[in-house]
Parts: C-alpha cells; structure tokens; sequence
C-alpha cells in the first residue's frame, strides 16, 4: 500500500463549519438538548417545526463531531438489530409499523434536504446489497422476506446485471433499494444547525455538560463557562457519553468503526464502479463504501472495542478494498479515520424517558442516519405532551420494550469483540 498520510476526517477537511459560540453564564431555556449530533439535532428540529420555542443546543466539541459526521453516509430503512430478530420479539405488526417508521424518516430527511436547501452532496441513486457468497438463496430469501412480511419491494440484480454496474468478481448479484440514497453527513449535520438558528434555537459548541442537576421543577445544565435552567432535558450523546449521566451511559456501548478515503481516482474509478449508488455486503463484518463526487472512493468496516491511528485504518482498509476492486491496487489513501457508535445490548435505538424525568435518544449503532431522525419526531412529539395527541405516546412505547440494560462495562465490551470476531470466522467458513 501506499505509504498513509496523516489527514485524518475527509468530512471535516471539506467543511470545517462555520462555529458556533460556548456557552457563557446561566440562560433558561424550555427543552435544553445535549448533543450536537443527528439525534439532538433532528429532535431540536422536530420541536421547531411543531412550533416549540425557546430552545438550547449544547454541543462538547463541534456540530456532527462524533459518528453524525464521521460515518459511511447511507440513508436507508431498518436498525442495526435485524428486521427477523424484531419480530421474534415483537411480531409482525410492530415489527413492521418499526421499520415503516425508518422509511418515512428516509423521507423526512430527503424533504428537508430540499425544503431547507442544504448543501450535502446528495446522490439518489439508490443503495446495493451485494451477496458476498455464492449462494442465490440468500438474496431469494432477503427479498421474499422483505416484500412479505415488511411490506417493502427491493429489485433482485443478477451477477451479470450486477457486473454491469460493479467491475467486481466478489459479488454474487444483489439487491437494489431504488429509494436510499447517500450524502456528505458532516455538512448535513451544519444544515441541519444553521436551519435551527434561522428559526431562533440557540447552539453553543465547545459546550460540555459536567453536570445535570434536578432543581425544583427545573434542571440545571452545568458546563465549565455557563449553565442552562431547563423545563426539560433530552440526552443525545452517542458512544461519547462517558461518565455524563451514568444510568444512560451504563446501558451503551461505545464501539468503533473505520473509514478512509482515496485519492481522487479519476477514470480509474469508472474501472471499478459505473454507478453512483453505494454499496455494503451480505457478510455480518460487510464493507460499506460508495463514490463521492470528486471520483475519490469512500470505505468503511470492521468494527472493534479499540480506536486506531489513521495509519493503521488505512492500512486494514485498504487491504479489503483490494479484496474487491483489485484493480484499484496503487491508489493513494488520503484520509482515514475511526470513531465510537453507541450500541445498545439488544441493539435497537434506546428512546424514552426515566423515572426522574429526563429524556433520551441514544444507542443508534452502525445504522443510525434514519433514526436518528425517527428519534427526534418520536421524541419531539411526547416532549409536546397534549398537542401531539395520543400517538405520541404509542410511537415512544414501540421501543419500551428494549429498554436501558446495562451492557457490562469492560466485560460487555470483551464480550462485543468475542462476538464480533465469531461472526467473521463464520462469515470466513461460508466463503
């Protein structure tokens, strides 16, 4: 491999934002969101757009700083836990009122985007699902299961309509979702904050929460320059956390995930891929990648308990892109970079409210674009009490089920790795 670089966040690199001040002395505030991710962001939005006011966003670093700008920018339906995994739990019908939740917030997204006029590179141009073994019963099974019991059409692609589109002797055809699409996260993410201060919402970065304390009917946001007096707090934190909240930060765990970005690879990409949709595989350790605008090409995978140097993403990375597009052999990687998720133990999102009255919106894992977004309507609508009627209520209680069990600290996360690493093994032995 070529020698790596030190540039680290291709996202930040290509929009660095335009800042936003820290917090200074004690404001009041209605509903004071933590997090200047996906999560408190859409819900911050959410509320706006429902007509509420006088609204505080608190970020510790920078808008989208944690996995909101640093992830593999697909948009499309379902959660990290899988669609039969759901049922089993909670058959059919919620099952399937749950994943229709995603694809509306798909839709949500994409309507914002054009409403709101934000820039993020936006490629509809759809999501593959290539089959990793050469087994046709996989994608056979994945699609019947798909339109029967969730209600949701995905083309069937041959090997040789595949290969049409994709100059890779890897895959076994796929499955194409004509309606997910792809976009540039971190400058999303700085949309969605200027579109929130244009309708009066107040976002201080550099902002990080020390403390969260009941005071009367009120609770009090403690940072290292100021403090907000909120009616109500929402958490959004993601695998950063940390000790913030412990009952909250208990029930997550923090795992990484890797990205890195080529050179501008010119013609040499349409070698590799005549498409502009994304692409992930059948695997459970899948590659995840997709072509950004200025023919570089964007891979992400892997995941482990342990953040790397870029050197070193860049070097895993690198040897399964090969794995793919051999031809590719000799390109440059210009930016590699890891970051933490936040995983539940069952691995649905954790949405919900506790006993002592503060809200919460976390546990997204690797699928987490839309819903985050289902998160701050879901949120946003029980936050508004009366005015969202009833169904507020109920879309929250669809996650009730999951709850916040703790993941274990050190032993869950030995325990994730283990995981991780049995499923490649598996994934290996298929091969």
């Amino acid at each position: 491999m070529p020698e790596a670089p030190l540039a680290t966040e291709y996202y930040r690199a290509t929009s660095p934002g335009i800042g936003y001040p820290a917090l200074e002395g004690t404001i009041d505030a209605a509903v004071c969101v933590i997090g200047g991710g996906f999560a408190g962001l859409s819900t911050a939005l959410a509320l706006a757009e429902r007509g509420a006011s006088d609204i505080v966003v608190l970020e510790a670093h920078s808008v989208g700083h944690g996995a909101s700008g640093r992830n593999g920018d697909f948009v499309f339906g379902g959660f990290s836990l899988g669609e039969r995994s759901i049922i089993d739990t909670v058959g059919e019908e919620n099952a399937k009122k749950l994943y229709h939740m995603t694809l509306a917030a798909v839709e949500r997204i994409r309507s914002r985007i054009h409403q709101y006029g934000i820039e993020c590179e936006l490629r509809e141009e759809g999501v593959y699902l290539a089959n990793w073994f050469d087994d046709e019963r996989i994608l056979e099974h994945q699609a019947r299961f798909m339109a029967d019991k969730l209600g949701v059409q995905w083309q069937r692609v041959s090997r040789a309509q595949l290969a049409e589109k994709i100059a890779s002797e890897r895959y076994f055809g796929a499955l194409f979702e004509p309606d997910a699409f792809h976009f540039h996260p971190l400058k999303y993410a700085q949309g969605l904050a200027r579109v929130l201060v244009a309708k009066g919402v107040r976002v201080f970065e550099g902002s990080k929460v020390a403390q969260i304390a009941a005071d009367g009917a009120l609770w009090r946001i403690a940072t290292a320059g100021g403090q907000v007096c909120a009616r109500d707090v929402v958490v959004c934190c993601g695998g950063y956390i940390d000790k913030l909240y412990p009952r909250l930060g208990g029930a997550v765990l923090p795992i990484a995930t890797y990205v890195m970005v080529t050179e501008p690879l010119g013609d040499r990409l349409q070698g590799a891929m005549r498409t502009g949709a994304a692409v992930y595989d059948t695997r459970f350790a899948f590659d995840y990648y997709r072509p950004l605008a200025d023919t570089r090409l964007l891979w992400g995978g892997r995941i482990s308990i342990l953040e790397r140097s870029s050197a070193a993403v860049a070097r895993l990375l690198y040897g399964d892109m090969l794995k793919v597009y051999p031809q590719l052999a000799g390109a440059r990687v210009d930016y590699a970079w890891s970051g933490m998720m936040s995983y539940a133990r069952h691995k649905m999102p954790q949405l919900g409210r506790l006993p002592d009255g503060i809200w919460y919106g976390m546990g997204f894992g690797g699928h987490g674009v839309a819903p985050t977004t289902l998160a701050g309507e879901v949120l946003a609508a029980a936050i508004m009490g009366g005015g969202a009627g009833a169904g507020a209520d109920e879309e929250l209680a669809r996650f009730t089920h999951w709850g916040l069990p703790s993941t274990g600290g050190p032993a869950g996360l030995l325990a994730a790795q283990l995981a991780y690493w049995y499923y490649e093994l598996r994934d290996w032995m298929r091969q």
